[in-house]
């Protein structure tokens, strides 16, 4: 362990911000922990449905506050490419050189969800798995490709976007609100928002690299600035207090994005820009920046394959629970709708993540080209840690 950390830390570049790896690993472990939390496979009448504690247990709101990361992601996925682009544009590489480099790691892993749950999802229809079951587990697994699209697409336009003011697309996320819930718009309208939205942190994540932000200050104005909006927009304008989606609920703050996700999400940047000097003393120390750069090294495989880690674990559980003549286990498929259910969850929690190792162990070569980081040459892992 010593020396894989060590190799680590020799083959960081010096100018590294290693804080921006700590956020983004940050964002990813928000998202996969708030999945874990508030996602119930309930198996029930002999198929599988998905279920939430949040519909029986609002008071478990804040979850979502907390783990519902993706807008950090799309700042620091913003600052990063802008930055990139300009190195790449003074270097006199071509936008196709660039954008290949830039979405090839993005979506090399995804090759190997698909192929994996196409083969499940066959092989359970063959076996006479219901389809409501195997409809119910594959959109578990592949809705989250949602947000690799979107920020694919906002990759592309990075040289475009890298223009844009943030103030524009929250405008046009503004708008949006006012004519579908304020007058009676089309449903339809909503899904303006899906690049709206998602433009308007990483549009902040351009305009830091091009500008650079005072971390405190604008730290500081988009967090209250951003927690005070949402917090209006929720008591006064009827808009959902969860910022994730609510199974029956029917308003959701996420599916398209709201006007309260967009602020909420200024306040989850402000307050990641206010980390950033707390983070950048504590990778100083080595072992803290390796746990940091082997989780970057495999971010996209630990976010398309923590859903399968559940879902295995859910799985095997009720078929250990069927042969011993168990019931519904509580925290993996019984129903979520008490205190119990919370803790055994939280119990739970460390196989889903062993079960998740399991995954990664199996599937980052795919990500990061099929050798360990402890096993390369300086140079190379170099290489590999620059591109993470």
């Amino acid at each position: 362990m010593r020396e894989l950390v060590r190799r680590i830390e020799a083959a960081t570049p010096p100018g590294r911000d290693r804080a921006l790896d700590a956020l983004r690993g940050l964002a990813i472990l928000g998202v996969v922990l708030g999945h874990w939390l508030v996602t119930a496979l309930i198996a029930d009448s002999g198929t599988v449905r998905v279920a939430s504690p949040l519909q029986d247990l609002p008071e478990f709101t804040p979850v979502s506050w907390v783990f519902q990361t993706l807008a950090v992601f799309f700042l620091v996925g913003g600052q990063v490419a802008a930055t990139s682009h300009a190195a790449s544009h003074a270097r006199q590489e071509s936008y196709r050189h660039w954008l290949a480099a830039r979405l090839g790691r993005l979506f090399r892993p995804v090759a190997a969800v698909l192929a994996l749950w196409t083969v499940v999802a066959l092989a359970m229809l063959a076996t006479g798995v219901p389809w409501p079951t195997v409809y119910a587990l594959g959109k578990l697994v592949l809705s989250p490709l949602w947000f690799l699209l979107v920020f694919a697409a906002l990759t592309a336009a990075t040289p475009l976007v890298a223009r844009v003011h943030p103030l524009w697309p929250l405008a046009v996320a503004l708008h949006v609100d006012v004519i579908r819930f304020g007058l009676d718009g089309p449903v339809w309208l909503g899904w303006i928002n899906v690049a709206a939205g998602w433009l308007v942190p990483y549009c902040l994540g351009t305009a830091w690299s091009r500008h650079g932000l005072n971390d405190r200050t604008t730290g500081w104005v988009l967090l209250i600035g951003g927690a005070a909006a949402s917090a209006l927009l929720v008591l006064f304008a009827g808009y959902p207090g969860s910022m994730v989606g609510v199974p029956g609920a029917p308003v959701s703050n996420l599916n398209p994005p709201t006007l309260a996700a967009v602020t909420f999400g200024l306040a989850q940047c402000g307050g990641a820009l206010l980390l950033l000097g707390p983070l950048r003393l504590a990778l100083r120390r080595p072992a803290a920046w390796a746990a940091v750069a082997l989780l970057n090294l495999g971010a996209m495989t630990v976010f398309l394959w923590h859903q399968t880690a559940m879902i295995a674990v859910t799985a095997t559980g009720l078929m250990a629970g069927e042969l011993l003549g168990h019931g519904p286990l509580p925290g993996l498929h019984a129903l979520p709708d008490g205190y119990g259910w919370v803790l055994a969850r939280l119990a739970w929690l460390p196989l889903f993540a062993l079960a998740l190792l399991v995954c990664v162990a199996a599937f980052r070569t795919y990500e990061v080209g099929g050798r360990s980081p402890a096993r390369k040459r300086r140079p190379e892992a170099s290489k590999e840690i620059r591109r993470a």
